[in-house]
């Protein structure tokens, strides 16, 4: 790999480390202000909503400008969003905006790697990517727990550093942010180093109908496309999934291993760990030109999230959690590196991230709605845990169907990385 991945790698590391532990922050800050359980997915929503709104916009605007830069301007968006959560600004809006830069600094973080990385290294490379991006959600959630627990809180409320000045930081979610905001300059520090790789792209045209349009337009073709529509199904269906499933085990935690939020968030971590190692299998098994044969794997994780309504020990949750993980990085990875590669030969990095986007969050928009409003008519835990991997299920069977008509109609196997 080129040095420049690995700067990618650690300004991404951070950023998404931050994006993590500042989620469970949210929520201990809906805790405080007693709001109500359905309002928790909401924070997810509101997060994702900016992926959906901004799409047409968003992959223009990491073309026009060197990726790392573009990396630092929407990093720094994220550290506004953080800021807002200390002047009583209500964590939904905040935390918006902080999707807002999120919205915007992905379809950076995914392009530069097909700028900088021929097609043979994009699964490895996303691999690694993926990995290290679990990685930071297994330590973002780690230490957004530990940030919020009465021992790790209570020390960081007592530290002075002005011993004269009120910093009015008298909250476990105040002070957690503080070093949340750290963790971010630290992205920032990376993103300034990632090299420009020298690619520029044709101006398009700054009307917003303009890019409205031609947003529209990349949007047909890759669906149209037999090897983007399936991967880029299997894409929009894992992201819009893993979403709600972090709500779902925070609430599984809470009512069936009766655990409270700080020892829930540790439950996401395990889950992560799982999806790190079936990442890393999948780039070190599986090539590009056999990404579509993993589909089958989405069905088995289906199945076995509906085995978690059975289980009411957390000895026997943890290696659970391991195995839906493990088996969500195994198939995303390479679906992720092949919906990059279909991208990249049909249109430009940015806008193939950005329609890739804006097709996933707002399966996530759907999925976490939907799930609030099942909390909202109290639902129980496990007939919503029957439902979604109910639906996942059949999902994943339908699109393999797609997949066996695309590859008697097409042949489309044998034509991945040779455009």
């Amino acid at each position: 790999m080129k040095p420049g991945f690995y700067t990618i790698m650690a300004a991404q590391f951070f950023s998404s480390l931050a994006d993590n532990a500042l989620l469970i922050a949210a929520i201990a800050l809906l805790l405080q202000i007693d709001a109500p359980q359905w309002m928790t997915p909401l924070l997810k929503l509101f997060f994702v909503v900016s992926y959906v709104l901004l799409a047409p916009y968003v992959g223009p605007f990491a073309d026009s400008m060197p990726k790392g830069r573009v990396m630092f301007i929407t990093n720094t968006i994220k550290v506004a969003g953080c800021l807002l959560m200390f002047y009583n600004v209500h964590p939904l809006a905040a935390y918006a905006l902080v999707g807002l830069g999120a919205a915007a600094y992905s379809p950076a973080k995914y392009g530069i790697l097909t700028e900088l990385l021929p097609a043979e290294k994009l699964v490895v490379a996303n691999g690694w990517i993926e990995g290290l991006t679990v990685s930071s959600i297994i330590l973002g959630t780690f230490v957004g727990g530990a940030l919020i627990s009465p021992t790790i809180s209570s020390l960081l409320l007592s530290f002075d550093l002005v011993p004269q000045l009120d910093t009015g930081i008298d909250t476990a979610p105040e002070a957690a942010m503080c070093v949340i905001i750290l963790f971010y300059s630290l992205a920032a520090i990376f993103n300034l180093r990632i090299p420009d790789t020298g690619i520029r792209y044709d101006r398009r045209g700054k009307h917003p109908m303009v890019l409205f349009r031609q947003f529209q337009k990349s949007f047909k073709v890759l669906w149209a496309d037999p090897l983007g529509q399936v991967s880029l199904a299997v894409t929009t269906l894992f992201w819009g999934a893993g979403a709600t499933l972090q709500f779902i085990v925070l609430k599984w935690a809470e009512t069936a291993l009766n655990m409270p939020l700080n020892q829930g968030a540790l439950l996401q971590g395990i889950c992560a760990i799982g999806v790190a190692v079936g990442a890393v299998m999948a780039a070190r098994y599986i090539p590009l030109r056999k990404s579509l044969r993993v589909i089958l794997v989405g069905v088995a994780m289906g199945l076995v999230v509906m085995v978690m309504t059975q289980v009411t020990d957390k000895w026997v949750a943890f290696p659970l959690l391991i195995i839906i993980g493990g088996l969500s990085g195994f198939f995303v990875v390479p679906m992720n590196a092949l919906l990059q590669h279909r991208g990249h030969v049909l249109m430009s990095a940015g806008q193939s991230i950005a329609i890739q986007n804006f097709n996933e969050n707002l399966s996530v928009l759907m999925m976490l709605g939907l799930y609030a409003l099942l909390i909202h008519l109290e639902f129980h835990v496990n007939t919503v845990i029957i439902l979604f991997g109910s639906f996942v299920t059949v999902a994943m069977v339908l699109v393999y169907i797609r997949h066996r008509s695309n590859q008697t109609r097409f042949n489309v196997e044998a034509r991945i990385g040779h455009e």
